[in-house]
């Protein structure tokens, strides 16, 4: 399994945290819509993401309660055209998070500007553990946290699963 370390903010807009990122020269890769069906499963999460016409199927574990957030994931890439159904048969659904996400790229690290159905704007982080090294991957997500003046006293540790099945 692969793993990183995530940090999720909720915010009132993307437009300075924007700013920042257009300093720091971090690469806008990709603006997507996104719909994750999420399945109710006995441990960790399940979903499948479609989007562009492609679907992932994405299962990992992570421990909300710590301090930090590392999650162990595993990305299964499956084509099809009743993918959905096909897994909606299998496993019951827990709930379904639509967003559109502009995605940057900067030193190993996801930035995700997310507007999310439902539940509002957020920016997200994922920093890419390289070689099994989580203390390199701490420095970096560090640093990006320290560039784009993000406060991470007032990180959502939770997924928009749960987001969407406490509303």
């Amino acid at each position: 399994m692969a793993k990183n370390l995530e940090l999720k903010l909720k915010v009132d807009s993307h437009e300075e945290i924007l700013e920042r990122i257009k300093e720091i020269g971090a690469e806008r890769a990709a603006a997507l819509n996104q719909t994750d069906t999420y399945f109710k499963i006995d441990s960790g999460l399940l979903k499948l993401r479609e989007f562009d016409g492609k679907n992932e199927l994405i299962k990992y574990l992570r421990n909300e309660a710590g301090g930090e957030r590392w999650s162990d994931y595993q990305v299964l890439n499956i084509e099809g055209e009743e993918v959905k159904g096909f897994f909606c048969s299998l496993f019951p659904v827990e709930t379904v998070v639509k967003k559109t996400r502009v995605l940057y790229l900067y030193d190993d690290t996801r930035i995700h500007l997310d507007t999310v159905e439902s539940l509002g704007t957020f920016i997200e982080l994922e920093t890419l553990v390289l070689d099994g090294d989580e203390t390199d991957a701490k420095k970096r997500f560090d640093k990006i946290v320290e560039l784009l003046r993000l406060p991470l006293g007032k990180q959502l540790k939770t997924s928009y699963r749960n987001l969407m099945l406490e509303k």
